[in-house]
């Protein structure tokens, strides 16, 4: 009877451990289930965050031109910030076709925008080289992408987009860099004499007056040669930015007034006594030797300054009664990058040509661009090694007040010809201003 119970013991304990293994094998498979499901679920989680990255975006294949290509000297920082756009967007594939803006180049463009085969992104001309382009329609205005993207050309200051405009004032291109003009002065010889630069019209008279008792020419200028700086920034002074950049059918009292300065200033000795038979090279080396105190020039001409610790840069100051505010600088920005409706009408390349754009626009990109030389469309700090004379021009550059093109710009070559040619007359007194005028504005009207 024992030996029977002891069996029936033996054979309930068996069974109770295997129930017990059983419940816990059961046990460990479904935590191993759960931590393997919460597992795959966290897993999952972060692909999707990941989704949001190159990744989850279509593959988007850009077509690009600009004119950074050939020898241009920003041909190798253009490819380079390729380079560097394509590495942060891999998504992003770009065909591009960057050549020099020679005629050929321009004539190929135009068909191209003719027939619908543009690009998605453009760097090409802003002023009337562009017109043929323009005539296709078939740029996306920066209004309309900002409605959309409000940082796009964020860096680029408000003057320079307006110097990019087109000619039918509409903005559409984001520029990169230009040039400028401004009054060089040698600031040793204005210390020298005690003289506060020319800021104001009065200070200007009282610097002219000075240099001229002591035998410095006041200003460097080769009248028949090379007049045309004086005659931007007199009727610009005198008119105002508005005025001075239309072109009207008679001659405007405001213009009429710019260019009768030069009487006033001749009369009080302010040019060289030989102004009418020197050039303009001549004119220049009196400046850079120091035997004229000031000189009206772009800023290609600062780089052949030898003395660039003591020549500064400063706005050309207002003349009496002038309309132009102090800052109103003659210069020019004519080229920019376009977005073509193409690419904005197609939802993957949108985006990606505003990137596109940006890259190429933003400050650090426009410091490459520019290098020291010219005009930078951003708030750009100054290159290393830059002389004093660099950072004065674009001191000078970064805090104009407007951007106007020169008159060349917007008159026929017969009609600036004309005017250009009667500087001296004008300023002996033995031409009107206002006749001369009239006759340059009658042949601009035939062109």
């Amino acid at each position: 009877m024992k030996s029977v119970e002891k069996c029936l013991t033996i054979l309930l304990t068996v069974v109770f451990t295997a129930v017990l293994m059983t419940a816990c094998g059961n046990k460990e498979v479904q935590e191993t289930t759960q931590q393997t499901n919460q597992s795959n679920s966290e897993d999952t989680s972060s692909g999707n965050s990941k989704e949001t990255g190159d990744e989850a975006k279509n593959p988007v294949t850009l077509t690009t031109v600009s004119m950074f290509g050939g020898t241009d000297p920003n041909a190798g920082n253009y490819q380079a910030i390729n380079e560097q756009f394509l590495k942060d967007n891999s998504y992003i594939t770009l065909e591009d076709d960057s050549q020099s803006s020679d005629q050929d180049w321009k004539t190929k463009i135009a068909a191209d925008f003719a027939v619908g085969n543009e690009p998605d992104v453009i760097q090409y001309f802003t002023d009337a080289n562009a017109s043929d382009v323009l005539a296709a329609d078939k740029f996306v205005t920066i209004d309309e992408i900002r409605a959309e993207y409000p940082d796009y050309a964020k860096d680029t200051l408000d003057t320079a987009l307006k110097a990019a405009a087109n000619p039918d004032g509409v903005k559409r291109a984001v520029p990169t860099t230009g040039y400028w003009e401004g009054l060089f002065c040698n600031k040793d010889l204005f210390d020298q004499y005690g003289l506060d630069l020319p800021t104001d019209w009065d200070k200007m008279l009282k610097a002219i007056d000075t240099f001229k008792a002591n035998g410095i020419v006041p200003i460097a200028v080769s009248l028949n040669n090379v007049p045309h700086y004086w005659v931007e920034f007199l009727m610009l002074s005198a008119a105002g930015p508005e005025s001075y950049a239309t072109v009207p059918a008679e001659a405007p009292e405001d213009w009429v007034k710019g260019l009768s300065m030069f009487k006033t200033l001749r009369d009080m000795g302010a040019f060289p006594e030989d102004t009418d038979t020197i050039d303009n090279d001549l004119a220049g080396e009196l400046f850079k030797n120091k035997q004229a105190a000031m000189q009206l020039d772009g800023s290609w001409y600062a780089g052949g300054i030898p003395d660039q610790d003591n020549t500064v840069v400063v706005a050309f100051p207002v003349i009496p009664e002038g309309k132009a505010e102090f800052g109103a600088m003659v210069g020019g920005i004519s080229s920019g990058f376009y977005i073509t409706k193409k690419a904005w009408d197609d939802p993957d390349k949108r985006e990606a040509a505003v990137k596109f754009v940006m890259a190429h626009t933003n400050k650090e990109s426009v410091a490459k661009y520019w290098g020291g030389n010219g005009q930078a469309a951003c708030a750009v700090e100054p290159v290393d090694n830059m002389t004093p004379l660099g950072i004065s021009g674009l001191n000078y550059s970064s805090t104009a007040t407007s951007i106007s093109a020169p008159t060349d710009s917007r008159l026929s070559q017969e009609a600036y010809n004309t005017l250009i040619a009667g500087v001296v007359g004008v300023s002996t007194g033995n031409i009107d201003p206002a006749e001369l005028l009239d006759e340059v504005l009658s042949l601009n009207a035939r062109k």
